[in-house]
């Protein structure tokens, strides 16, 4: 049984996602601050989840001091916040978050998001660890940082439009279908359409300038990142 350590100071939101959590077998160990967060680390949590706006310890100074562990510095940090706001999401992720949702969220959707990042964390004590830090044509990437770099310049790229064109990159040549992308990037358990993908892969064109065409449409198919030239 899979542990998870849910940290929020709303004691109705902690009582109604522990409900749903158990629902799905999964054993939940609940806090309500950061410095309780760091306490309960000893009953060694395979997954976290943190409000940020708490009291004694936010939940960005939390994560930072769960990534200086060494023992938890690859669990699954996920933010579950009312903060909202692009530069919010990126500070999370560079302090080390694995994912970043804002509330309010439906328990079916949060649970989905639980058990992509425990299967992510499962490929990567596996030894099915994913580069850190890619370079194809003029892009540069970086998963720990969550950077993009395209001819040297940064670009801001929101979580799953990152999500998105890392996978591709990482798979250059390699044609896949919006079914698999949805699965990969968004989780199985997750119901979203397969437009999404088409919007997401859209704006990331629209970021990539005059290297758009890097991303291929095989018709019928899906998408794939084709050589540079």
């Amino acid at each position: 049984m899979k542990k998870i350590l849910l940290v929020d100071d709303e004691k109705d939101i902690v009582e109604f996602l522990k409900y749903n959590l158990e629902l799905e077998n999964f054993e939940v160990i609940v806090g309500s601050n950061g410095e309780e967060a760091l306490l309960k680390l000893n009953e060694n949590p395979d997954l976290i989840i943190l409000d940020i706006m708490m009291p004694k310890l936010d939940g960005f100074e939390t994560c930072k001091q769960i990534r200086e562990q060494k023992k938890f510095e690859n669990t699954p940090v996920i933010f579950l916040t009312a903060k909202s706001g692009e530069s919010n999401e990126i500070k999370g992720l560079e302090l080390g978050a694995s994912d970043y949702i804002q509330k309010p969220i439906s328990p079916k959707k949060l649970i989905a998001r639980v058990k992509l990042n425990l299967r992510k964390s499962e490929a990567l004590s596996n030894g099915k660890s994913e580069p850190v830090q890619i370079s194809y044509g003029p892009i540069e990437i970086n998963r720990e940082k969550y950077e993009i770099f395209v001819d040297g310049e940064k670009k801001v790229f929101p979580r799953k439009e990152f999500e998105v064109l890392y996978f591709l990159v990482n798979n250059p040549g390699k044609v896949f279908g919006r079914e698999t992308l949805l699965k990969e990037i968004w989780g199985s358990d997750v119901f979203v359409v397969d437009r999404t993908v088409d919007v997401h892969v859209r704006k990331i064109r629209e970021k990539l300038g005059k290297y758009s065409e890097i991303i291929e449409t095989v018709k019928g198919v899906g998408y794939r990142v084709k050589s540079v030239e």
